[in-house]
């Protein structure tokens, strides 16, 4: 098996929450990206089977040249999930991972509009065959509808203000030509961050509708889970975070009627065991060494 150069996020503390699991275990990347996770299971538990999913085709493409022959690996969205294992006879498993966000290569990658350091068309799908790129939003949404997006996936309090700027420069056709505009809405520098950032994260996640596809491949990895296979997700923004460590919660309690009601009616029981009572973090070793890995939150559950 080749060698990546990619350090993939929280790789420890991965491979420490998937122990336990037999040594011929059935493990579900569901964000394959660079292929680094997916390296480092096979690695870590000889003999194991991997289905590594991506909707990403050019991430399939580099993690077929670092993975053995025998991984399984399909371009989809693991909104897809269940489909996916139904049709590749990969059910039950012991590990199923979800790494959020971007991969390093989909930052450094020049055609996709995913990064705001250089120049390039308003895409940002992750599947070029999907039919909403960037540039459609950016240029045909309503002012207003524009703004909500933008508060709701970007947390931008500006939004407003950058939405109205952006009406006013259509048609705007690239990276650079956008991050101008919200530079000349909010001001060039604003804290730590980039001023553009916000806007980026929430263009992206309504491209890919992201946070409606992972409430539907975490609902799917429970029923595809044996009893004792964990489940574990690395997130990157509060958004994501609040998805995750909400179903988890959820997924762990028996009754969740709403208070007052004097006897349960929901029936519900626990399907997961929090493995995770906080989320885990990098060390500053780590953040040294990969800046992404800042931002990074680790949750893990157990299937009863």
């Amino acid at each position: 098996m080749a060698t990546i150069s990619h350090t993939p996020v929280l790789a420890d503390a991965v491979i420490e929450y998937l122990r336990g699991s037999s040594p011929e275990a059935r493990y579900i990347d569901c964000t394959l990206g660079s292929g680094g996770h997916a390296q480092a299971i096979l690695r870590s538990f000889p003999g194991s089977q991997l289905l590594g999913i991506d909707a990403d085709p050019q991430a399939i493409s580099l993690a077929q040249s670092i993975l053995p022959q025998d991984a399984i690996l399909i371009n989809a969205n693991f909104a897809q999930l269940e489909i996916i294992a139904s049709i590749h006879d990969f059910r039950p498993v012991d590990g199923i991972l979800f790494d959020l966000g971007l991969s390093s290569v989909q930052l450094s990658e020049t055609g996709k509009g995913f990064s705001f350091s250089h120049d390039a068309p308003l895409d940002m799908r992750f599947d070029p065959k999907q039919d909403v790129t960037a540039s459609d939003i950016v240029n045909k949404y309503p002012e207003n509808e524009l703004a909500r997006l933008l508060y709701q996936y970007g947390e931008e309090p500006s939004g407003r203000k950058i939405a109205r700027h952006i009406v006013n420069h259509r048609p705007i056709r690239t990276t650079l030509e956008l991050v101008n505009v919200i530079a000349q809405a909010v001001g060039q520098r604003r804290g730590r961050i980039h001023p553009a950032t916000r806007s980026f994260q929430a263009l992206r996640i309504a491209v890919n509708r992201e946070l409606d596809n992972l409430s539907a491949g975490l609902r799917q990895s429970i029923n595809l889970l044996r009893s004792g296979g964990r489940l574990l997700v690395i997130s990157y923004h509060s958004l994501e975070d609040r998805i995750v460590k909400q179903f988890l919660s959820l997924e762990s309690r028996g009754c969740i009627c709403p208070p007052g009601i004097p006897t349960c009616v929901c029936g519900h029981t626990p399907t997961l065991k929090l493995l995770t009572k906080k989320a885990i973090q990098s060390s500053q070793e780590e953040i040294n060494r990969n800046p992404r890995s800042r931002s990074a939150r680790l949750r893990a559950a157990e299937k009863i």
